[in-house]
């Protein structure tokens, strides 16, 4: 009876941690506002406000009317630069990036398949579009920049390089998008000058915006779309609820645009108070833009407006890295704090020792079992006493079946006769509840175990185990089809547990019980080979804590 229930409480657990995730936390977390936000220690005229002073052009440099700023039947040229880490191409067509790809990274998890692009072709426009709020600055969305170079390629392997692209109106409005890029890190810098060299004030707010595109199926275990840090809170906006708001202000730290492993996100060098804006343009792009405080730029004057760019893997170290605060847009949801100690364990453990991500999850969950061990023996050591007072508990039960509370009452005066505590064996293991689960969530959205092989057929961890591929669908199974060798084998331990325990005295839970290690590798059955494994080792190590003390307890 124990037992069972300890598998219910588990279950239940586990399904009220779904519906919670999936159905009802609406991922936008309470903003917390600071004691003292950063806007209110930024100088009050930031950006800072410098004299221009307007060079000097020829009258047929311009086109005559504001249409003409338009891009025209000019071919843009694309710019591409090449560093260890990744390479992008710059398009002069708004000096936007058209691609970006990651050079350590793949799009599948075979040898031969192509690098990692962070930027799909659906999204024609390309990212880091810069525009001007209240169209004081128009054509700059679609503006044909020029680049500072008359080269096609910018290598960035020995040190730091840099790219400007302009564009000037008929007044005279220069605005310029200058990258800098270093060769050790995924952080590109972007500094924004708009130079007034017209006769009026400039008014309106600058925009830097990130495309993504709408997920084909979402990914009903780890967040993707739009988030933000704001006033230190992170949002994250499910795909479904931009309708619903549409602008998001506060003290902005980052943008970004996020899915199950990768990140691109927009930081202002010095956050202050602005806003996040989401577009949703066609069903399939949404855009998340950086909206910038109002600015005011005079005429002979010019401001510049820096940040960094982020376009990588979403990987605790190299997150952490970065000073940013980027290193929050990882969240393992409730147990964060317990899972993020058990990724750098395991990272540690891959590191130092084997690197073998497979092995690295067996010894941290042996490791995790060793500090839950007394724990486990309060509960099976409960749930030995529970099993020799089985027969008693037994007649009971048969003898009082017409009286609930009768029964109820003879079997507490057992359990006070035999000193048995009836919930002994549930408690010890309901407290390890949240390490189950955020060692779950850890392993699902960890980059470390994507495309990394274990032993055998299972060559990606971060994928459903298969062996062998069937061109035939299987109930309850997703693609690809074949046999989950390694679920089956759960499934099996699963089972062994069940039959090492008391069986239940209710003939209703013996039922559910019957059935608990199927409905465990039905669910299982398209998780990830990595969980997988972990709950594997984790149900030996607990056959054999039971069995140990079970016959310590008989000897």
């Amino acid at each position: 009876m124990e037992q069972a229930r300890l598998f219910l409480a588990i279950a239940l657990s586990f399904l009220v941690f779904f519906v919670w995730e999936f159905f009802i936390v609406d991922r936008e977390p309470v903003q917390k506002p600071d004691k003292m936000t950063q806007s209110e220690q930024m100088p009050e005229d930031y950006p800072k406000e410098d004299p221009y002073i307007k060079e000097p052009v020829a009258d047929t440099a311009f086109p005559s009317s504001a249409e003409e700023i338009l891009p025209s039947a000019q071919e843009s040229r694309i710019i591409t630069v090449n560093s260890p880490l990744y390479s992008v191409k710059i398009s002069e067509k708004g000096s936007v990036f058209q691609s970006f790809i990651l050079k350590d990274y793949r799009e599948k998890k075979e040898k031969d398949s192509p690098p990692k692009e962070m930027i799909p072709k659906s999204i024609r426009t390309g990212t880091i579009r810069t525009g001007f709020a209240g169209n004081s600055l128009p054509g700059l969305e679609e503006a044909m920049f020029s680049a500072n170079t008359e080269a096609d390629a910018v290598d960035v392997f020995s040190q730091t390089e840099t790219l400007s692209f302009s564009w000037r109106t008929p007044e005279g409005i220069v605005v310029e998008k200058t990258f800098h890029f270093s060769p050790e890190t995924y952080l590109i810098g972007l500094t924004v000058t708009i130079k007034n060299g017209s006769y009026e004030t400039l008014e309106g707010n600058l925009i830097l915006s990130l495309a993504g595109v709408v997920p084909e199926k979402s990914d009903s275990y780890s967040f993707e779309g739009p988030s933000a840090l704001i006033n230190d809170s992170v949002e994250e906006v499910a795909i479904k609820n931009i309708e619903d708001k549409k602008k998001y202000d506060g003290t902005l730290k980052w943008i970004g645009i996020e899915d199950r492993y990768f990140l691109s996100s927009i930081i202002p060098v010095m956050p202050v108070e602005s806003s996040m804006r989401l577009l949703l343009k066609d069903k399939k792009v949404f855009e998340n833009q950086y909206m910038h405080s109002a600015s005011n730029i005079r005429p002979e004057t010019q401001q510049r407006f820096e940040f960094n760019l982020f376009l990588g893997p979403k990987s605790l170290h190299i997150l952490s890295s970065l000073n940013n605060d980027l290193d929050k847009a990882i969240d393992f949801g409730w147990f964060d704090v317990i899972a993020k100690p058990c990724l750098l364990i395991m990272n540690f453990l891959y590191a130092s020792f084997i690197p073998n991500y497979g092995i690295a999850i067996i010894i941290l969950t042996t490791f995790i079992k060793l500090i839950l061990w007394p724990l486990g023996s309060k509960s099976y050591k409960s749930m030995n006493e529970m099993k020799k007072i089985q027969p008693l508990m037994t007649e009971i039960r048969e003898k009082y079946k017409d009286d609930k509370k009768m029964m109820n009452q003879e079997l507490m005066n057992l359990y006070k006769t035999y000193k048995i505590n009836p919930m002994g064996g549930c408690l010890p293991m309901i407290l390890q509840i949240p390490v189950f689960i955020a060692f779950y969530r850890m392993l699902y959205e960890a980059i470390e175990l994507r495309h990394a092989p274990f032993l055998l057929w299972i060559d990606d961890l971060s994928a459903p185990d298969r062996l062998l591929h069937f061109s035939f669908s299987i109930p309850f199974m997703e693609p690809p089809y074949g046999i989950p060798v390694l679920t089956i084998v759960m499934g099996g331990t699963m089972l062994l547990q069940q039959r090492m325990s008391p069986p239940p005295g209710d003939p209703a839970q013996a039922k559910i019980m019957m059935f608990m290690p199927i409905v465990f590798t039905v669910i299982f059955i398209n998780f990830s080979s990595g969980l997988v494994l972990y709950w594997l080792v984790n149900n030996i190590l607990s056959i054999s804590q039971q069995y140990y003390i079970s016959k310590k307890k008989n000897a």
